[in-house]
């Protein structure tokens, strides 16, 4: 019988990790593809305290791994495929067997978002993605699209500007939606276009991306756009799907905890992107973590 598993292996769960073994917890935490999340994604991050100058979102990943090793947290690559109430305790299906634990933290993120439309999922992976570190290399000299209006997409399209010789950044709105520093990066590269009050209808391609389909919000007029590929930013969504008829979740699927990160059922905490929280950031990720394992060492307690 563990003490706690804590399922996901970004900022918040390996700072949970990291508190829960300093506690004197049993503990172990799975992750099913790789440490890090979404922050792997990140080309640069600026704004996590510590790291003047910036830090790439692999790195911090890399030192925040070590860190929870040093402690002695058992990191585990392991997919949980189910959590059931058992008498008090919880029984966790797991791609590798059966574990009991006395506490859960939830701590598996976010995915992005779809645009679904006509030749999205079709083309996924031939020039549609959603990860521009990941596949941003592939379309060096080449004309790629960032679509979404938000913090993301304007920071995507200015790390795709390395590689592709232009960049579109196409939004639904007037402007987009981003500090006056990121606006000012955007306005002043000349590799990036943007396309306003525009919203993107459907994607040609055979076997890669060939064009999008464009419709202006305002005349309702459509057009294709020639590119090599298509980087999509138009929100997430939460990988709750574990804890769906288990405990609370918000009308977009987010999961609902206190102030101590605690759920409607006694014993399961979420930590991170996948709880319903006004800010997703590393760092309010990381103080999560902390707070879970905190309150799930007194629930612990008070159950002895």
């Amino acid at each position: 019988m563990k003490d706690m598993v804590i399922i996901g292996g970004g900022p918040g769960g390996l700072a949970a990790g990291i508190y829960a073994v300093r506690s004197g917890l049993d503990t172990v935490l799975y992750e099913r593809n790789a440490l890090g999340g979404s922050v792997l994604t990140a080309g640069k991050i600026e704004n996590y305290p510590g790291f003047p100058g910036g830090i790439s979102g692999p790195e911090l990943v890399a030192r925040m791994e070590e860190h929870a090793r040093q402690v002695g947290l058992n990191i585990e690559f392991n997919e949980v495929h189910e959590i059931t109430p058992d008498n008090g305790s919880l029984h966790l299906r797991t791609r590798e067997g059966e574990v009991s634990t006395r506490t859960v933290v939830i701590a598996t993120g976010t995915g992005p978002r779809p645009l679904g439309v006509e030749g999205e999922e079709r083309l996924r992976g031939r020039g549609v993605s959603y990860c521009a570190v990941c596949d941003g290399a592939f379309f060096r000299n080449q004309s790629v699209a960032v679509v979404g209006g938000g913090d993301a997409a304007a920071e995507e399209a200015n790390y795709l500007s390395r590689f592709a010789s232009q960049v579109y950044l196409i939004h639904p709105r007037e402007s987009i939606r981003r500090s006056r520093v990121g606006r000012r990066r955007i306005d002043e590269n000349p590799k990036i276009k943007t396309i306003p009050k525009t919203e993107v209808i459907g994607i040609k391609g055979d076997k890669a991306v060939e064009a999008l389909i464009l419709k202006n919000r305002e005349t309702g007029e459509t057009s294709d756009l020639q590119v090599d590929g298509v980087f999509v930013y138009v929100g997430i969504r939460p990988n709750s799907y574990l804890v769906q008829k288990l405990v609370d979740l918000d009308d977009r699927g987010f999961i609902i905890t206190d102030w101590r990160m605690r759920t409607s059922r006694a014993g399961i905490f979420a930590v991170g992107d996948v709880r319903r929280t006004p800010l997703r950031q590393i760092a309010t990720a990381v103080g999560d973590g902390a707070t879970a394992a905190i309150w799930a060492e007194k629930y612990l307690t008070s159950l002895s």
